[in-house]
């Protein structure tokens, strides 16, 4: 069950590879998070001594917890294997590929985290996958109108 999206992610990068990884997580975070109060819109995530982190997720303290809720956009690590992180390490060395946070999710009733290995996009690839979207919306819109 998805819980927060990042559909501007889709839009500024050419998604190359797609990774599940859990998320260090304190206890009241992981209600809120299954409240849905999560956004990842401004999140990023970082390669620091062989882990990796995202920073910027925004997870808005649980209204019930106690005086010690974590801070709102506190650096939160993320649990890959070893194996997988240098795989990601690796792309990510090359000039243009970045990671992005892709969708925030439960598996199991586990908060996991799809990361991507993904490189930006320019104004007029944009444009393109702009115009391409139109055409298939019209596409569709005429198989309907000519189905009645």
């Amino acid at each position: 069950m998805i819980i927060a999206n990042n559909k501007k992610a889709f839009f500024d990068y050419f998604i190359e590879e797609k990774y599940e990884a859990g998320i260090e997580l304190k206890g009241s975070e992981v209600k809120s998070i299954k409240a849905g109060k999560v956004s990842i819109k401004e999140s990023f995530v970082r390669i620091i001594n062989d882990e990796i982190f995202i920073m910027g997720m925004s997870v808005v303290p649980w209204e019930f917890g106690s005086v010690y809720n974590p801070e709102e956009r506190r650096v939160r690590k993320l649990l890959l294997h070893r194996k997988e992180i240098k795989k990601i390490y690796e792309k990510v060395k090359i000039k243009g590929y970045t990671i992005v946070p892709l969708d925030v999710h439960l598996s199991k009733g586990y908060v996991k985290i799809q990361i991507a290995i993904a490189k930006g996009k320019k104004t007029y690839d944009k444009r393109e996958s702009i115009a391409k979207k139109d055409q298939e919306r019209n596409l569709k819109r005429e198989f309907k109108n000519n189905n009645r």
